[in-house]
């Protein structure tokens, strides 16, 4: 059985105002699960029920506590479902509290969801009604529904579900392939199970057996069992309520705050630069929020205290106590424990450059007020100019799976190719016996990754550059040789004609002016080939095994050597060289023998 697409549905509203009397009367069960909450009959933690409308589609419900003590708990539960239920009583109208859920609302980015009031038996809800709609509006609410509803007599119950039907069926349903993180909201022991975990499902697709990162603790583990109201099944696509029974894991390792993340598609971070997001409705303000320096930040069920500092008008930076799991693009909310203040604000960047020198923040708060779309990889890549396509997906960048490894900014991308020639120039006037730079050097000079596409790089560099042999060279050195290594490699084949396996001396070579970099660029072009320690020109090595093919075998050292017309600084070379390619078979004795290929 695989779960049956549905919606989850929050709620919100001030303390006492009937919340989970209504979750009690649509599903039949109690969201309150805590004893003493039955007891005292005030919300203490997290609840969770469900029920099915008629056209069979599940709704199930978050249950949080109206009572500002527990804030932290309420965002928690509002924070990661994708709709709510924004609940006024009839006869107390709204409160502090509601506007209170309702900033939080907004900061999260809930746009989804229904205005409700309850109690509709002891007042006549028209005024609440009247004033929820004028409180949402500049809202992401407004415009929302709104149902008048009794728990106790049962009053607007139909017309309530209905709405949640409508609601649940126009909404776009998230990508089933898009990367898991599931915040989790509790964790505990079973009997027989071991681990389990639950949350809500936002996006994405959890299956069984499939291998998890488990955040901020950065462990694996694997999901072992999945259940979803209550039913075992294999998989489930979000959005759905979902408990995950763990493998690898104790349930004392695990808990509220913690993520379970698709490895690799998710930048856990403690350092992030966000723009403030207005909070609207007749109370927002256009004023820029005045945040203590040290905010709570909330994101999914996750709450950590950070320093932040101003970017700008609308922007800053935080940095966290605790890491948290991040894209381009979330909604967290900032709070103000002392004054109760809250803020929305938007990621701009999970991977900010540092802040260094003089008038670094001022530039920086700039750039972050240029930004448009957070999401857009031009944005990442006009700050960093080079960045690969994985570490860019994993910060939410709307970058396709498929392509080149490494993502080049366009202004980057002419300063790198002005650099390569500029360093192609300079390698050339300090090495004028061998011109080409090579490409490892070169990327080094310029910071870039192994796979860098250097036809790109050289068609840019506003010089005709050709990439050959490793190296990169101006386009007029890349075919003949520096004149003072074409002069030195005559004279050292005048030298040979008569005793063609006579490789020069030392002494020699710095006669013709061949330096070892000269010589190796010779051996790359192929006009000579290294012997040992020892040149010669090329094709020697083969021709020394056709003359060596006349002696009688097996043959010493100094039989070679004469035949060869040379010493044995030349022919114990040869002979090794030949041993190593199978041309030539050396005895114990230290006599050799030619193979059948030589």
């Amino acid at each position: 059985m695989t779960a049956a697409p549905g919606l989850v549905v929050a709620t919100a509203g001030h303390v006492d105002h009937g919340k989970s009397t209504l979750l009690r009367a649509l599903t039949g069960t109690d969201p309150d699960r805590l004893a003493e909450e039955r007891r005292r009959g005030l919300t203490l933690d997290l609840g969770f029920v469900w029920t099915t409308a008629p056209g069979g589609r599940t709704l199930a419900f978050v249950d949080v506590p109206g009572h500002h003590r527990y804030l932290a708990t309420t965002f928690a539960g509002i924070a990661t479902a994708p709709a709510v239920l924004l609940v006024v009583s009839a006869d107390e109208g709204w409160r502090r509290q509601t506007a209170e859920h309702l900033a939080a609302l907004d900061a999260f980015g809930v746009r989804t969801g229904l205005l409700v009031v309850t109690r509709a038996d002891l007042a006549d809800p028209a005024p609440a009604l009247a004033e929820a709609v004028e409180r949402t509006s500049g809202t992401g609410l407004a415009g929302a529904p709104a149902v008048a509803v009794s728990a106790r007599t049962g009053e607007g119950l139909d017309l309530l579900v209905g709405e949640l039907d409508t609601l649940a069926a126009a909404r776009q349903p998230p990508d089933p392939a898009a990367p898991v993180r599931l915040w989790l909201d509790r964790a505990f022991t079973m009997a027989g199970a071991g681990t389990v975990v639950t949350g809500t499902l936002e996006a994405g697709t959890l299956a069984e057996g499939d291998t998890l990162h488990l955040a901020p603790a950065g462990r694996t583990v694997q999901v072992r069992r999945l259940q979803s109201l209550g039913h075992t099944v294999p998989r489930v696509t979000g959005p759905a309520r979902v408990a995950v029974n763990l493998r690898r894991i104790a349930a004392d390792e695990v808990g509220r705050g913690n993520a379970l993340l698709t490895p690799g598609r998710w930048w856990t971070t403690d350092r992030v630069d966000v723009r403030y997001v207005p909070i609207g409705g007749p109370d927002g303000s256009a004023e820029p929020p005045r945040l203590a320096s040290e905010p709570l930040v909330h994101c999914g069920t996750a709450a950590t205290s950070a320093r932040l500092r101003p970017l700008g008008r609308d922007a800053a930076r935080l940095t966290l106590r605790t890491p948290l799991p991040l894209h381009v693009g979330d909604r967290l909310l900032l709070r103000d424990p002392g004054s109760r203040l809250l803020v929305g604000a938007t990621v701009l960047d999970p991977e900010p450059p540092p802040l260094t020198g003089r008038g670094a923040a001022a530039t920086r708060a700039r750039r972050l007020a240029g930004i448009a779309e957070p999401t857009d990889p031009a944005v990442r890549l006009a700050t960093v100019g080079l960045a690969e396509r994985g570490r860019l997906a994993a910060q939410g960048y709307a970058v396709d799976a498929d392509g080149a490894r490494w993502l080049l900014d366009g202004g980057h991308t002419e300063r790198l190719g002005a650099a390569l020639a500029a360093a192609v120039r300079e390698h050339a006037e300090a090495h004028p016996a061998d011109p080409g730079l090579p490409l490892a050097r070169a990327r080094r000079l310029l910071a870039l990754p192994p796979d860098t596409d250097w036809e790109r790089l050289a068609a840019v560099s506003g010089v005709e550059l050709v990439l050959r042999e490793g190296r990169v060279y101006r386009a007029d050195e890349a075919d003949r040789l520096p004149a003072a290594v074409a002069a030195g490699l005559e004279g050292l084949l005048d030298d040979l004609r008569s005793a063609p396996f006579q490789a020069p001396t030392r002494r020699r070579l710095d006669e013709l002016g061949l330096t070892a970099q000269a010589l190796t660029l010779l051996v790359r072009r192929g006009a000579l080939e290294r012997v040992g320690d020892v040149h010669l020109p090329a094709g020697s090595v083969d021709r020394a095994a056709r003359r060596l093919a006349g002696l009688p075998r097996p043959f010493t050292v100094g039989e070679a050597a004469r035949a060869l017309a040379v010493s044995r600084r030349v022919a114990i070379p040869l002979l090794e060289t030949l041993d190593a390619t199978g041309r030539t078979h050396r005895r114990p004795d230290g006599r050799r023998t030619l193979t059948d290929g030589g």
